[in-house]
């Protein structure tokens, strides 16, 4: 009787601890297609300054998996030295979650465009800078007719391109602010906030921060956007 219950207390003890421990890790999990050597790294930038915090010699398979302690969503990134000499196309960014985040790529377009599934704040990222990108193209158009413009010196054009190009950055500012404040239940609100748009007005980040959920602000990027509006 006595060791029944030893056993039974035993089961408990780790059903309880179990569910704590799945709750806080980020298993970071996919396939290189066509690697067949280099070093896989995740990265993330606890501060400042970017930081390695796993690696993985791969040999013969692309198959890859991290898992990490997570006490909030934040952007990670991985990082492969294909062993090429060449630095192009080797980093993927991706906002991390508690659970699985799976990605798949390849190895000759190891960040162009690759499958990321797992992760919500992941979906909002790639929404946000979907839009952004857009302004992104618009500003590289601009200043190529701004470089045509010079060459032929047509100052008239320039001021027009000049004023053009000041509209367009403030469209994308203040879709930045918007994004940020119409998802304010995101953890990807903070992070617009603190990356993109820390320079606004203080009372555009004040209003931002008052409208996030409490779980979001308890997180990474809520409580930097905290410290910045204090």
């Amino acid at each position: 009787m006595k060791n029944s219950l030893i056993a039974l207390f035993a089961i408990a003890l780790l059903a309880n601890c179990a569910p704590e421990t799945s709750k806080n890790t980020m298993t970071v999990s996919g396939s290189i297609k066509g690697l067949k050597k280099g070093t896989l790294f995740l990265q993330h930038i606890p501060d400042s300054t970017l930081v390695a915090i796993d690696s993985l010699v791969l040999d013969g398979s692309g198959d890859f998996s991290f898992k990490v302690p997570l006490e909030s969503p934040e952007v990670f990134y991985l990082y492969l030295d294909k062993k090429d000499f060449n630095d192009i196309n080797d980093r993927i960014t991706f906002f991390g979650e508690v659970g699985t985040v799976n990605i798949q790529t390849k190895w000759n377009s190891f960040d162009i465009d690759p499958e990321i599934t797992g992760s919500e704040s992941q979906e909002k990222l790639i929404e946000y800078r979907g839009m952004m990108s857009k302004f992104n193209i618009a500003e590289m158009r601009i200043m190529e007719a701004a470089f045509k413009a010079s060459s032929e010196q047509n100052n008239q054009a320039l001021d027009s391109l000049q004023k053009a190009s000041d509209r367009n950055t403030l469209r994308s500012y203040l879709f930045a602010l918007n994004y940020a404040m119409n998802n304010a239940d995101s953890y990807v609100a903070p992070y617009v906030a603190v990356t993109d748009v820390s320079d606004a007005n203080p009372k555009f980040l004040d209003s931002i921060y008052n409208k996030l959920s409490p779980e979001v602000a308890a997180s990474k990027y809520g409580k930097l956007l905290g410290a910045l509006v204090d």
